[in-house]
């Protein structure tokens, strides 16, 4: 069930890319960060309530909400540098390097989670960066 959840959100995110470029023509990235982050708002809130997840709010350890709070900056700051460079570069050369956070991911998660390394992510994560690289190199 992970599975399909993590290629839907692959769907979704490729939409976003196109969606946004097409969107962002001829106004501000920063402009365009705050209406897709509003929209977003509104949706997340919207599921919370339907599913009645809300009652759960009093529940949230003072950790859980420090770094929920950390994970909105991160993803503020990640949404407003990707529509600048959404923005001003080509979305088949932007959208790769901003998918080399799989690799950030995965050297982070080792670092700080201790997750264990395995021969099958260090090798996924060594043609992760040449992929990326052979897309974004001219010639």
């Amino acid at each position: 069930m992970w599975f399909l959840f993590a290629f839907l959100s692959a769907v979704f995110a490729a939409l976003t890319s196109i969606l946004a470029k097409i969107g962002i023509e001829g106004i501000n990235s920063n402009l365009a960060t705050a209406i897709r982050t509003a929209v977003v708002l509104v949706m997340a809130w919207t599921i919370v309530f339907i599913s009645g997840a809300q009652s759960h709010i009093n529940d949230i350890s003072k950790k859980s909400w420090i770094f929920l709070i950390l994970s909105g900056i991160a993803t503020g700051l990640s949404w407003l540098c990707y529509y600048k460079a959404l923005q001003i570069g080509d979305a088949s050369k932007v959208v790769p390097v901003d998918k080399f956070s799989v690799v950030i991911t995965m050297i982070l998660a080792f670092v700080v989670l201790h997750e264990a390394p395995t021969t099958k992510t260090i090798l996924g994560g060594i043609f992760i960066t040449i992929g990326t690289f052979i897309m974004i190199l001219k010639g």
